[in-house]
């Protein structure tokens, strides 16, 4: 099926100078913002937002894990500032240890990352009472407004949040970029408008003001720049909701910004602020919610995919986003309250039981920083807004005429496309979603018209549109003098080579041959790799290469009229989820490992942590594997590294460098299991607020649980085990389960199915874990995504995943 759209002229500039937003006025690239998109320094910026809760991680391992958010394409860390966190008890500030606001605001600067506070003083965040200390609730019967007594308790909060933060402002050279103010507060305008002015009397800046938008929001009059959301699933509906529509609404391209569903259970659902397409004509399409993943409740265990993360992003781009923000980026865990647990539960009157300790959220990046594929997923996206985000971000999208009848419409196929208005634009394709499976499309071609230029026709023949695919392909890309009019492969990145040469790197899509059509007037010579299935035909004014098998060899190398050498290089779809780009060894270059990689330009480092992702199937490592990877452009030395020999070999166009370690690794002493006691009846099932389902109580686990002692012995002096990569892998079946170090609980989970993993480093050496595991009841009314048998309560097997970080210099 031919699908068609043609694309309008532009519709007239963007208002501009209507918002009071301003940077300082001596920064050398001022931020600032028009009704469509955000500019840095006089062009077009598209951030990528990343939250990650400082406080919810040890401060000793915060640098290593901002470096591999920076490594998987986010520009701008976002954090809750959340109050119960620093002020449990009335008077006693803390921002020491893991509570360092300021070390973490300066460790962004460092490497290059702008910080986004997001001070409340309501978070939500799934914390106690939304992050407002018990002490603030018992001294107002009205939170969140104007109350004097509520205001007399945020001002000095702020005011020591502003302490921390001070001469971290963009007039100080300081990397605060933006400042969101409370959250998911839909009826308050005037209250929002005062805790604005109190933050900036506090002492706080920063050129964007931003507030959650969803929901209907009303916002005070041009005040707040609206951030808006959208999760490809919801731990807060019902159990026996289903996959409730608010989320599969953002696997389908629309206009719409709203989500409605974010947060509706802490709302009535039938009061709404305004229109939900109130803000559109005066503010950009920004975000700060997309769902890098989804926590649990007890009552609702919601399972999220790679590709569910990966195809909600990029479809969000093809809506209009002009800012990709991701709740969570990476996970955590609760800190242990001084007073009560910190966790959002029915016992303070919210509508979900949460784990006390674990917020691992299924993020990109786990509790204890493991790699997950959605990190894969997300960072191909951004490596592409990376380069080309300053030409995406002034587009505006078009939907075609023939789009879905409805939610429900699982055969129409989805797609749309950004377009400058003139002659070229990016076409965005997604064919799946989660839990209902979306069928091939065969014999799909499309055709896009432009104001200023031919239509283009792609594929050169009609190709499927495989089930579960989601891409975005080029069209009319310029790149360094060459323009490729067309690629039924998705850009990644661009670098240069030793050689002055740019090479151009493409993503294939499964299940779709790569194509290649090249604007004549700008190729002088073309040179294709061997082959008997390349192809290559001029067709007037169009060069088309067909043929090509996507991989590190599959380099088309071409020589425009002024003489520049550009390369086209079309990986295939695995080896681009590979794909790094960053400051290694004195200059940008491109990395392909399937391990975990992070750039430490200050220090001339590049690191490799291997992967022990739970999605990977359970791996058990006693000795130190080779790693390798293929980097372009070589750098003029081969990187060196303890304890291992280089071995150098050519990838196709790139350079590999595989690690042979000198010699194994010291045996990693293995976990012994003993059963100590098994389950009793499982507790009877209670509920609580909106009559959910409640948590097991605390005295359950000493009752009815199955209890298991874990022993874990210390490793030798010498045995490589950098912070996060020992592991505590465990595979068990039953609802809920803790682990204890004596008296005290260090690890929680509510069971999805996957295994359940513990850092090691973060508990005393050498002492054993007791496990309380207990059993599901029959009449649970629980939804999980893999029913475990009522009344079993098993731990099945315990292993020990140790990995080596192996650090990569330059003699």
């Amino acid at each position: 099926m031919r699908h068609r759209v043609s694309l309008p002229p532009p519709s007239g500039p963007p208002l501009r100078g209507h918002l009071p937003f301003a940077d300082a006025p001596t920064v050398p690239d001022p931020v600032e913002v028009n009704s469509r998109w955000l500019t840095r320094g006089g062009r077009p910026w598209f951030p990528v937002s990343g939250e990650f809760h400082y406080s919810r991680y040890p401060a000793r391992e915060w640098e290593e894990e901002l470096l591999k958010m920076k490594a998987g394409g986010v520009t701008a860390v976002a954090s809750y500032v959340i109050w119960i966190h620093h002020e449990e008890t009335e008077g006693r500030v803390r921002f020491d240890a893991d509570r360092d606001l300021r070390r973490f605001a300066r460790l962004c600067a460092r490497h290059g990352l702008d910080f986004i506070p997001r001070i409340g003083p309501w978070s939500h965040a799934e914390v106690r009472g939304g992050g407002l200390p018990d002490w603030v609730l018992a001294r107002t019967t009205a939170p969140r407004t104007d109350d004097p007594a509520y205001l007399s308790a945020v001002r000095p909060w702020w005011e020591a949040i502003a302490s921390q933060l001070d001469g971290l402002d963009r007039a100080h050279g300081g990397p605060i970029v933006a400042i969101q103010i409370e959250n998911e507060l839909y009826d308050q305008p005037g209250h929002l408008r005062t805790l604005k002015r109190m933050a900036q009397e506090a002492g706080l800046s920063a050129p964007l003001w931003t507030s959650t938008a969803w929901g209907g929001v009303h916002l005070p009059d041009d005040e707040l720049l609206p951030l808006y959301g959208g999760y490809p699933e919801a731990f807060w509906t019902e159990a026996d909701g289903g996959w409730p529509d608010t989320c599969r609404k953002h696997f389908f391209f629309t206009h719409q910004r709203d989500d409605e569903g974010i947060g509706a259970d802490l709302r009535p659902t039938t009061v709404r602020g305004t229109d939900p397409d109130t803000h559109a004509d005066r503010f950009p399409w920004a975000t700060c919610e997309l769902g890098g993943g989804m926590a649990v409740a007890y009552h609702r265990r919601p399972r999220v995919d790679a590709a569910d993360i990966g195809a909600l992003g990029l479809t969000k781009i093809g809506c209009g986003s002009v800012w990709q923000g991701y709740y969570m980026f990476h996970g955590g865990t609760n800190p242990a309250g001084e007073r009560t647990t910190l966790q959002e539960s029915h016992a303070t009157a919210y509508p979900n039981d949460l784990p006390v300790l674990t917020y691992d959220f299924r993020a990109p990046l786990g509790e204890y920083g493991q790699y997950r594929p959605s990190y894969d997923e997300l960072r191909l996206q951004h490596l592409l807004l990376a380069d080309f985000g300053e030409v995406i971000a002034p587009m505006r999208s078009v939907l075609p005429d023939g789009r879905p009848r409805g939610q429900h419409d699982r055969d129409t196929l989805r797609w749309a496309v950004r377009g400058d208005g003139r002659t070229s634009g990016f076409l965005f394709v997604t064919n799946h979603q989660p839990h209902e499976p979306l069928p091939d499309h065969p014999d799909t071609s499309f055709t896009i018209g432009f104001p200023e230029a031919p239509p283009l026709t792609l594929p050169s023949t009609p190709a499927t549109v495989p089930t579960g695919a989601y891409f975005c392909w080029p069209l009319r890309l310029d790149v360094a003098g060459l323009r490729l009019d067309w690629a039924t492969a998705q850009p990644v990145c661009t670098i240069v080579d030793d050689d002055g040469r740019t090479v151009l790197v493409l993503a294939a899509t499964d299940g779709i041959a790569p194509e290649l059509a090249l604007d004549t007037g700008t190729v002088r010579a073309v040179a294709t790799p061997p082959g008997t299935d390349v192809a290559t035909v001029t067709d007037g004014d169009r060069i088309l290469i067909t043929g090509l098998r996507p991989g590190t060899d599959a380099l088309v190398e071409t020589e425009t009229p002024a003489g520049d050498r550009v390369a086209v290089l079309v990986l295939d779809a695995t080896t681009a989820r590979t794909a790094y780009r960053g400051e290694a060894w004195g200059a940008q270059r491109l990395v392909l490992c399937p391990d975990g990689v992070v750039f430490d330009a200050p220090n001339g480092e590049v690191r490799i942590h291997p992967r022990s992702s739970q999605d990977e199937g359970p791996r058990a490592r006693t000795a130190v594997p080779s790693v390798s990877l293929s980097v372009l452009p070589a750098p003029p030395r081969p990187p060196t590294t303890p304890g291992a020999t280089v071995k150098e070999s050519q990838d196709g166009a790139l350079t590999r460098y595989t690690l042979v370690p000198d010699e194994d690794a010291p045996t990693v002493p293995a976990v012994t299991l003993t059963a100590l006691r098994p389950a009793g009846p499982a507790p009877t099932p209670e509920t609580g607020v909106l009559g959910r389902a409640s948590a097991p109580a605390d005295e359950h686990y000493d009752t009815k649980a199955a209890v298991y002692r874990v022993d874990v012995p210390a490793t030798r002096a010498g045995t490589p085990t950098p912070p996060g990569s020992d592991l505590l892998r465990l595979h068990w079946t039953g609802d809920v389960a803790r682990a204890y170090v004596g008296d005290t609980l260090v690890a929680d989970q509510f069971f999805t199915g996957r295994p359940w993993d513990i850092a090691l480093d973060r508990l005393p050496p050498g002492e054993p874990l007791t496990l309380r595991i207990l059993p599901l009841a029959a009449d649970a009314a629980v939804q999980l995504p893999v029913t475990p048998p009522a009344g079993v309560a098993e731990l099945r097997h315990a292993e020990r995943i140790t990995t080596r970080t192996w650090r990569l210099g330059t003699t």
